[in-house]
């Protein structure tokens, strides 16, 4: 009779981060992932949005091209980053992207302002 035997080898399971600015790969691809974040009308969204495609660009060449310095950038984009509309404009034409405005399709009307 054959006696099993059971052998346990561990294997170190290698793994790696997931970064989805490795996914953002075109031009195409990264003015879309900003733009859909614009869409959403959620601030933190759109300043992480920016913060991925700049690091799919390179932070260096981004903050250089901003007229900003790497640390100045990252800690704009950064989680709890504020920055001011100025440095996002700076940014965003950095990125060689440009903002729009279109009527907004959802149930919120538009506001007349009466006459004065």
């Amino acid at each position: 009779m054959h006696k099993a035997t059971s052998k346990t080898k561990s294997a170190a399971a290698s793994t790696t981060r997931f970064d989805a600015a490795d996914y953002l790969n075109s031009e195409l691809l990264q003015a879309a992932y900003v733009t859909a974040a614009l869409e959403t009308g959620d601030a933190d969204f759109v300043r992480d949005a920016l913060g991925l495609v700049a690091r799919a660009r390179g932070m260096s060449t981004i903050a250089k091209k901003a007229g900003l310095n790497r640390e100045s950038l990252y800690k704009a984009l950064g989680e709890t980053g504020n920055p001011e509309f100025g440095t996002v404009m700076r940014i965003v034409g950095a990125l060689g992207l440009t903002l729009s405005a279109q009527p907004a399709t959802s149930g919120r009307g538009s506001r007349r302002r009466r006459a004065a």
